[in-house]
């Protein structure tokens, strides 16, 4: 049975143990404090309900919508496709850390946080992509049709699955610090891109008073995306470079769960957020009425 250490990395929500060497479960160990850990499971199965619908819609617009693609959506489809894997795992996560102590099942929940920690990593390219876009347009349209973006997510998986296997095995020294120094980059990176992004929709055209329609659309959506990114990453990012300041059964029980619990809500409000700009309902309505339409014509 494997022994919990607060220090052995960041979200260790690894197997506890007490003081005479006999496993116990985490909500026994957080059991003066457990709200956190409600908060958190109820997130994470608001992300297996709402999350793997909304992802797997995701999917299937870019699939529709291949013909017609933007080049940020293979970025996203590899998002898509990344969150509805972290959102299987609630069922485990409730069994693991309020009935049982199987150290097996820590590894596999190891791997799959270490393979979200990593999701910041597509998130920046997305960014990356809307911010040469806006800022340089010359730029990026003479690498549109290239596929480096392709090869930019094959780099992308192969760093996840190697910090994840590295986060699964657990006995790598201070290897939390990893996370605080990724999680920490890519907030700043993703931050910069969106405010040079808003600072150049914001600017009015030639001689005009107020901002054209399409880029207002977009100044508004590129502002949702900035909000989304805050309240999802800046609990990480304003808390865990302060561990230290926490007591170790403050951080196990009520920071980390908090801080993750809003990092994680992101596999369902990214998607959401996506369709949202589809404007899903308005599509089933338009093949709806195209259904009666066809009907109407038909010579039978």
């Amino acid at each position: 049975m494997e022994v919990y250490n607060f220090n052995s990395s960041i979200l260790d929500i690894h197997t506890p143990s007490n003081s005479s060497g006999g496993a116990i479960t985490v909500y026994e160990e957080c059991k003066d404090m457990p709200a956190a850990l409600i908060f958190y499971l109820a997130l994470q199965f608001i992300n297996m309900f709402l999350g793997i619908p909304a992802n797997l819609m995701v999917l299937w617009l870019l699939h529709k919508n291949k013909g017609d693609s933007s080049s940020s959506d293979i970025f996203i489809r590899h998002l898509a496709i990344l969150d509805i894997f972290f959102c299987l795992l609630p069922p485990l996560e409730l069994a693991n850390k309020v009935f049982l102590t199987i150290s097996s099942i820590w590894y596999v929940l190891r791997f799959f946080y270490g393979v979200k920690d990593s999701s910041l990593l597509f998130l920046s390219c997305i960014c990356m992509d809307r911010y040469m876009a806006v800022l340089h347009p010359i730029t990026f349209t003479e690498l549109k049709d290239r596929s480096h973006r392709a090869v930019c997510a094959a780099v992308v998986w192969l760093i996840t699955l190697a910090y994840a296997a590295a986060k699964c095995a657990g006995n790598i020294p201070h290897f939390e610090k990893a996370f605080v120094v990724m999680i920490l980059a890519a907030f700043a990176f993703m931050l910069f891109c969106n405010v040079a992004i808003l600072n150049a929709l914001r600017k009015s055209g030639p001689g005009r008073d107020e901002m054209h329609p399409v880029k207002k659309r977009a100044f508004k959506m590129v502002l949702i995306i900035l909000a989304i990114i805050v309240f999802n990453y800046f609990p990480p990012v304003a808390l865990f470079p302060f561990q230290e300041h926490f007591s170790q059964n403050v951080f196990h029980c009520n920071v980390n769960y908090v801080a993750f619990g809003f990092m994680d809500i992101s596999s369902s409000i990214q998607p959401v957020l996506y369709l949202s700009r589809e404007k899903i309902p308005r599509v089933f309505c338009c093949r709806h009425k195209d259904q009666k339409s066809g009907n109407s014509t038909d010579p039978s």
